[in-house]
């Protein structure tokens, strides 16, 4: 079986990331975290998760994030699905992140789009099926 274990992302600031990533995930802890050169420039890095799955955050990234709205090459979202939609909602609401746009009505599932503080898409969604066919069926 394979599974995805961890994402690499360059961001603005890890302090500021920390805070979305920790709204939506409170059993998740810091794993790991330190200094190291990437491509010749300093930077500090941590690993966010638990036992078995994380996101590593790299500052002094320099830039904007990807135009969502284009087409460019590049990362478009990437998705965590949850059994309570709701209450990642509300965390997030309360550590002042807004819903970036909802997911399309369907009968077996919910998800809502959040962007992360250094313009990552997030999606989270909650299935209402534990039927394969129905969870990804394309029904509107």
């Amino acid at each position: 079986m394979l599974h995805i274990e961890h994402l690499n992302l360059v961001v603005n600031d890890i302090p500021q990331t920390l805070t979305f990533y920790q709204a939506a995930f409170p059993h998740w802890k810091v794993r790991a975290e330190g200094v190291s050169q990437w491509s010749g420039v300093d930077r500090n890095w941590l690993h966010f998760g638990d036992d078995y799955q994380y996101l590593t955050f790299n500052d002094n990234g320099i830039e904007e994030n990807r135009d969502l709205s284009g087409h460019q090459v590049g990362l478009a979202h990437f998705a965590f699905v949850t059994d309570n939609l709701m209450a990642i909602k509300n965390r997030l609401a309360k550590a002042g992140f807004d819903v970036h746009k909802e997911g399309v009505e369907h009968p077996h599932r919910a998800n809502l789009y959040f962007l992360d503080p250094n313009g990552f898409e997030v999606e989270f969604v909650q299935y209402f099926s534990d039927i394969p066919q129905q969870r990804n069926s394309g029904d509107e």
